[in-house]
């Protein structure tokens, strides 16, 4: 079957029938489809930075996790559900304090993060 054939029927589909596609398809390959949203992230900061700096307003803001309190588990199943990584990638996070769990993230996206997060019992700071 040619990369075409294969396109053609993905335009093809219901979204319904995507996101199934989707989940498939990380569960086969031991995958995620959001493993490439951080890098995408990562990029943006470096321009929306220079441009808060000269508006001399924060436009995104870094959530960065202190601790993750007595309710680890939820916290790591936050985690997982926020950043769309593994688990085993989700756990390293919550066991190496303080870590980055999202960068790049806007005021109201940090802030419903942090409310997230600190409901699981985690301690979190804004930067």
């Amino acid at each position: 079957m040619a990369k075409e054939d294969i396109l053609q029927q993905i335009e093809e589909m219901s979204v319904k029938d995507l996101a199934e596609l989707v989940e498939m398809i990380e569960e086969r390959f031991n995958v995620s489809a959001a493993m490439a949203a951080p890098v995408a992230v990562a990029a943006a900061p470096a321009a929306g930075g220079a441009e808060g700096d000269a508006g001399g307003a924060v436009d995104t803001l870094k959530v960065v996790m202190t601790s993750a309190g007595q309710k680890k588990i939820q916290v790591i199943k936050e985690i997982k559900e926020i950043t769309g990584k593994g688990l085993k990638e989700c756990k390293e996070l919550a066991d190496s304090l303080p870590a980055t769990i999202k960068e790049g993230a806007s005021p109201d996206e940090a802030t419903s993060i942090k409310e997230k997060l600190e409901a699981a019992g985690a301690e979190i700071e804004l930067q």
